[in-house]
């Protein structure tokens, strides 16, 4: 019998997203709705032969895959992982396999989602309707507002696009940026302290990396307008956490929108799900149901290809 574990399966989809009797009868899968910590996971999960990571959402650091004496295969979704303790899980000749799904808009489309929700204080203005309230903030409007993109790839172009058609004004700025490409997407090269002045809105569009790790921090932050709010659905190692909580709780800036989160899932105790100046989404960018099918049918894939390999060893 083939054990495999499906894991943080939040939404308790995995199972009617992906067709699993692909993978035999003598498979059994296991999908697990809670988020588990590391001491759990050594326990629940010691009797399992494939573990499915959804993305990012489950660290397996050496000293728990050593805790999992039947592990013999990682299935990942996404093209890349740094919370897999991939040396150790070959020194077990434990394989660890990616799924590279479509091209996705859907970080994009949720980037643009939480820019109006901030510009129109969507969520304020949501709390205070079911609280009896009518009318009680100012919103702005985006045409002739600066957006400024930190990154410049797929999704960030894609978001220039988005604000384009809102008749936003873009420029940008990454270590790499290509001006000659940012011209011709209509958006404006700049160096990284005209755009953080520049900007009423500011979303960011990297990989966390050495070089982007902590790029934003009280220093960025001083130069941005008052008014300027600021959106990151990449990865929450990119802004310094204590700056930008001081910041928004003083006014320094108007508001943030935020998709990533150290750690996740958030803890209910963490004081930024008391700002009011905020909006808050729980690591969705990537959640909908045509990425999760396509997430699921590559696992799916990736473990039939390994029992295959393993069958033709045999």
């Amino acid at each position: 019998m083939l054990r495999v574990a499906i894991l943080d399966d939040y939404q308790k989809v995995a199972l009617s997203m992906g067709d699993w009797t692909r993978l035999g009868s003598d498979a059994e899968v296991v999908s697990f709705s809670s988020h588990l910590s590391e001491t759990d996971a050594a326990e629940a999960l010691r009797d399992f032969d494939v573990l499915c990571i959804m993305r990012e959402r489950m660290a397996l650091p050496g000293r728990l895959i050593e805790a999992l004496p039947r592990l013999k295969l990682i299935a990942v979704t996404g093209s890349h992982t740094q919370v897999i303790d991939v040396d150790a899980a070959r020194a077990r000749g434990i394989p660890v396999t990616l799924t590279a799904p479509k091209a996705s808009n859907s970080a994009a489309e949720l980037t643009f989602g939480l820019i109006l929700g901030l510009a129109r204080k969507i969520a304020v203005e949501d709390r205070n309707m079911r609280e009896g309230r009518w009318q009680s903030t100012v919103g702005f409007r985006l045409e002739g507002r600066t957006l400024g993109l930190i990154g410049l790839g797929t999704l960030g172009a894609r978001v220039a696009r988005y604000a384009q058609a809102f008749d936003m004004n873009c420029i940008a700025w990454s270590a790499n940026l290509d001006p000659e490409r940012a011209r011709g997407l209509g958006v404006e090269p700049v160096s990284k302290e005209e755009l953080l002045r520049r900007s009423d809105v500011i979303s960011i569009h990297l990989k966390l990396g050495p070089r982007s790790r902590g790029l934003i921090g009280a220093p960025e932050l001083a130069l941005m307008k008052q008014r300027a709010v600021l959106v990151n659905t990449s990865r929450s190692g990119i802004i310094d956490e204590a700056a930008l909580m001081k910041a928004l709780t003083t006014g320094r800036i108007s508001g943030a929108a935020l998709d990533v989160f150290d750690p996740e899932p958030l803890p209910p105790e963490h004081p930024i799900r008391h700002l009011p100046n905020t909006i808050l989404t729980p690591h969705v960018g990537f959640v909908t149901e045509e990425s999760y099918r396509e997430f699921f049918s590559g696992l799916i894939d990736s473990i039939l290809a390994w029992r295959q390999e393993q069958g033709s060893r045999a």
